[in-house]
């Protein structure tokens, strides 16, 4: 009857000193716990910045002062906020406006006490910049050392930047997001050619300029060719003054029938 009862009473002990262990790592995990969806939040906003970003380079490449205007970086901005940092299920309207109320915001993304972590629109801002493809700068309208300019743009970026809302204090697991003023930034740059034509009839056209240039090679191709077959059998010599060998299209042979 004793051993029975000594081994009741261990059991219990070692089933009281297992709690005890679980309720302790339940403690230190669980500030770890509280945090993960503020993570979540955070790799939410920091996703929806990039795509931002790359909203208004695109933006760019598309609208720009070489091929027709650029759009004013008001409008853009207000577009980036309505359509990529407000309600999921915004419409994609001209000219609308986010405001500042729960029914225009990401529900998503709110603080533990239940306030928005961008706390105004405002907070969202958009800048785009240009600067040349490279040192010679023949893409920038202006002359480069061997071929002028056909007024393209270089390379555009477009950076955006989200100030974000502090975390409620008096957490202890929240410390230091509770006392930074943290900021997530962004950018994109892509290449604006601005000088290409919607086919090849029109990037043709803008060498227009210089097609008298561009003729006065055609009888080089009579030395060039020769020698070009010479020094370097199998070998395709330069369509000199040409511009109609280098067209982008598809051969004849190779379109299917509309029948």
């Amino acid at each position: 009857m004793k051993h029975s009862n000594l081994h009741g009473s261990l059991a219990c002990q070692q089933a009281g000193q297992a709690l005890i262990e679980f309720l302790v790592v339940a403690l230190a995990l669980l500030p770890l716990f509280l945090l993960i969806p503020v993570i979540a939040k955070y790799q939410s906003i920091a996703h929806a910045t990039q795509l931002a970003s790359r909203y208004a380079a695109f933006d760019g490449l598309v609208r720009n002062e070489a091929q027709n205007s650029s759009k004013p970086i008001g409008q853009l901005q207000d577009e980036v906020r309505r359509r990529i940092f407000s309600n999921s299920d915004a419409p994609i309207k001209t000219l609308d406006v986010a405001g500042d109320f729960s029914a225009h915001q990401n529900l998503f993304w709110r603080t533990p006490d239940d306030k928005a972590l961008i706390a105004q629109f405002s907070d969202v801002t958009v800048s785009q910049t240009q600067q040349d493809a490279h040192d010679g700068k023949t893409l920038s309208g202006k002359p480069g050392p061997f071929l002028l300019g056909f007024g393209g743009t270089g390379i555009g970026g477009a950076q955006v930047s989200v100030r974000l809302a502090r975390l409620p204090k008096g957490l202890q697991f929240y410390e230091p997001l509770d006392q930074i003023n943290l900021v997530m930034n962004r950018s994109t740059s892509v290449l604006v050619d601005g000088w290409a034509g919607k086919d090849p009839a029109e990037v043709e056209q803008k060498f227009a300029p210089y097609a008298p240039g561009l003729a006065a090679l055609r009888p080089l191709s009579l030395i060039v060719d020769p020698v070009m077959g010479f020094s370097e059998p199998g070998v395709t010599p330069p369509k000199l003054g040409q511009l109609e060998f280098w067209r982008d299209v598809v051969p004849a042979d190779r379109l299917r029938s509309k029948n």
